[in-house]
């Protein structure tokens, strides 16, 4: 019975839906009216849109290894020893936070001045200048615009002038940098493959050049800056070990001269307390050299912490100039309204005609 009952439901469902089918093809006239009407709309939006283009980087940063240490430290707490957190060393930076590193007002502005040559144009340009030059505006994003700078000069009195590009600061952007900035986040994607620990980092612009050329700044400058992180004890140790050695060097140096000095005027001198000043001297300049020599050994082993702090990154997948466009193809739009223009037809056959009618009686 159940399985009847179900049976009987779904072909009076079916019945119901070819009945309002039928009622919507009826009007074939109105349906071409709403499929015409919104086909233009869509031709009109269609050509009113960019092409936009995506250069893609895939790379791999060095692993840590800090999974390994914790895990460690976790079975050695099972049997009741203490090996340490190690939180310590974990690494701040982590692939989970390359977007929040790129997203950075201080990452951002570094971004202006990149110069860029376009496909069809030969002549550079800094990358602040083609996000404010060359991108297409539609027709009707125009009054909202112009409505916004309206309010902006009634509140400010002067619009926010844009400065000197070069000498932006990253905490205090004027209103047009900030919508450079946030046209650059919306360009860029980086995502990061818990599986295989992949980062991809990806470039949308107007040229494919432009995507291309900011795709591989944006890889080198992020490396850059993870090295810069990773590093930055180490080569602060580095310095003040060649500060040390610098001044042991020339300690060294002055006790090498002053030995010299004493012993070339006193080379014929017998007595015992030129002899104990010599001896001194000598004594001197042999724990400035031995001074010397171990500042040099603090130096190598610096240079060697530098370089084991320094990750490496395998670049899988360099910058390439796309040769496709990536966004929506412009017939696909032209379609997608038609298809808005029949669910606008079946919308205003099936409820709305009759309830504007109801309405109009009512008010009468």
């Amino acid at each position: 019975m159940m399985k009847e009952n179900e049976k009987a439901s779904s072909r009076s469902y079916e019945a119901d839906i070819l009945l309002l089918a039928k009622k919507v093809f009826a009007e074939k006239k109105l349906l071409a009216k709403f499929i015409l009407v919104f086909a233009v709309i869509g031709i009109i939006y269609a050509l009113n849109q960019q092409k936009r283009f995506t250069s893609v980087v895939t790379m791999a940063p060095e692993v840590t290894g800090m999974g390994m240490s914790a895990s460690l430290s976790d079975l050695a707490g099972m049997v009741g020893l203490d090996l340490g957190s190690g939180k310590g060393s974990v690494d701040a930076i982590y692939p989970e936070i390359y977007p929040e590193v790129l997203a950075s007002s201080g990452f951002l502005v570094k971004l202006f001045d990149i110069e860029v040559k376009q496909k069809n144009d030969s002549t550079p340009k800094s990358y602040y200048r083609h996000l404010r030059e060359d991108t297409f505006i539609p027709f009707w994003s125009y009054p909202s615009i112009w409505l916004h700078q309206f309010i902006e000069n009634l509140t400010e009195g002067k619009g926010n002038l844009a400065g000197n590009v070069s000498e932006a600061d990253p905490a205090h952007l004027t209103k047009e940098q900030e919508d450079v900035c946030k046209a650059i986040i919306a360009n860029m994607g980086c995502q990061k493959d818990n599986n295989t620990n992949i980062v991809t980092i990806s470039v949308e612009d107007v040229d494919p050049f432009v995507a291309a050329t900011i795709a591989d700044t944006i890889q080198n400058w992020l490396q850059d800056y993870i090295i810069q992180y990773r590093t930055k004890k180490a080569r602060i140790d580095l310095e003040y070990a060649l500060r040390l050695n610098k001044e042991a060097e020339q300690e060294y140096i002055k006790a090498q001269k002053e030995f010299a000095s004493f012993a070339d005027t006193h080379t014929n001198t017998i007595l015992m307390s030129y002899q104990t000043k010599q001896t001194a001297l000598e004594n001197m300049m042999d724990l400035k050299y031995t001074n010397y020599r171990q500042t040099s050994l603090q130096v190598q082993q610096a240079i060697a912490k530098v370089q084991e702090r320094t990750p490496a990154f395998t670049v899988i997948q360099c910058a390439s100039v796309p040769l496709r466009s990536s966004s929506t193809p412009r017939s696909f739009m032209v379609i997608g309204f038609v298809f808005l223009g029949c669910l606008a037809d079946a919308a205003w056959v099936l409820f709305l005609r009759q309830w504007v009618v109801s309405h109009k009686k009512n008010r009468q």
